[in-house]
């Protein structure tokens, strides 16, 4: 039995607690920021709002504080929006943590004072010295994973015994663990893909969305070796497989539908879908800097087009 704590409340971060329980773990989940999941997690029915259903009642619930972080755990997971990477790392960074760090968080920051686009690993080394970081990305939408349905993850750490240590606390026979030392190559693809599952989504057919997703994944090849991943990434799990999990259905698709239907971003988020985050959108609006500049425009001619699409609302 090991102790893990699990930093952020959402869907996913509460969804990766039930594998951690069934695996016989103490687990505590804390919430920094949002008052509804604060009240949710720490009432006795633990329902999730999200997830629609109630977390296990062996799963704790502890108030966030600098000295829950200074306690004596043996992973400590980060399942807190991109938007929470900066404030969590620095918060690591005071108490100069040794504990292995587990990373859920997909997405991408620019950099704009050096000009660079970071993983969620650099962005956390960068604030914090270097930690024992290790990514978790793949195929797996919470409501399923909490569910129990099965659900198959790669975790990436440079060490991949440190990679296979972590697998081995969390591991059950309905979520199943794959591992890389391609730490940069699994975090670009679980980002990109939602930019790319919105352009899927825009098919109005199975034969103009099959095309395009082929398209996709020429494109994902040639970014996630751009950034310094390996190629062979994209055609696993965090690539090929979590693109396919996206496309298929998700906000991201969902978007992209009334995208392809000639409705612009901003029309369509505000007919269709006023309530929800878009993390495609978002990332688009984090890298353009960064790819409209420096990327090859005829290698990568669907994300170019896309992202003038949605900066200029075309």
């Amino acid at each position: 039995m090991k102790k893990i704590l699990i930093i952020g409340g959402g869907a996913m971060g509460s969804a990766f607690s039930i594998p951690c329980l069934d695996n016989n773990n103490n687990v505590t989940i804390t919430e920094p920021h949002s008052k509804l999941f604060i009240k949710k997690l720490s009432s006795r029915d633990k329902f999730h709002p999200s997830l629609k259903i109630n977390l296990p009642k062996k799963l704790k619930y502890r108030q966030f504080s600098v000295n829950l972080l200074k306690e004596n755990f043996d992973l400590i997971v980060i399942a807190l929006s991109l938007s929470g990477i900066d404030f969590i790392g620095q918060e690591l960074k005071k108490l100069k943590i040794k504990t292995p760090i587990l990373v859920l968080t997909k997405g991408l920051k620019y950099e704009k004072k050096n000009k660079r686009v970071l993983t969620i690993s650099e962005q956390l080394n960068r604030n914090s010295g270097k930690m024992n970081i290790s990514v978790l990305k793949g195929p797996c939408l919470a409501k399923e994973l909490a569910r129990k349905n099965q659900t198959s993850v790669i975790i990436a750490n440079k060490n991949i015994k440190v990679a296979k240590w972590i697998g081995k606390q969390i591991s059950t026979k309905y979520y199943l663990i794959e591992y890389s030392e391609d730490i940069i190559g699994i975090e670009v693809c679980s980002a990109i893909k939602n930019i790319y599952s919105m352009i899927i989504g825009s098919g109005q057919s199975l034969n103009t969305s099959s095309s395009l997703f082929h398209r996709s994944l020429l494109e994902m090849k040639y970014l996630t070796k751009y950034f310094g991943g390996k190629e062979s990434t994209t055609l696993g799990l965090a690539g090929v497989g979590d693109l396919y999990v996206s496309a298929a259905g998700g906000r991201n698709s969902k978007m992209g539908s009334y995208l392809g239907k000639g409705y612009t971003f901003k029309t369509a988020k505000k007919k269709f879908m006023p309530n929800d985050t878009v993390e495609g959108e978002q990332l688009v609006r984090e890298i353009a800097p960064f790819v409209l500049k420096k990327i090859n425009k005829k290698k990568t001619p669907l994300m170019i087009n896309f992202i003038n699409a949605i900066l200029k609302n075309k």
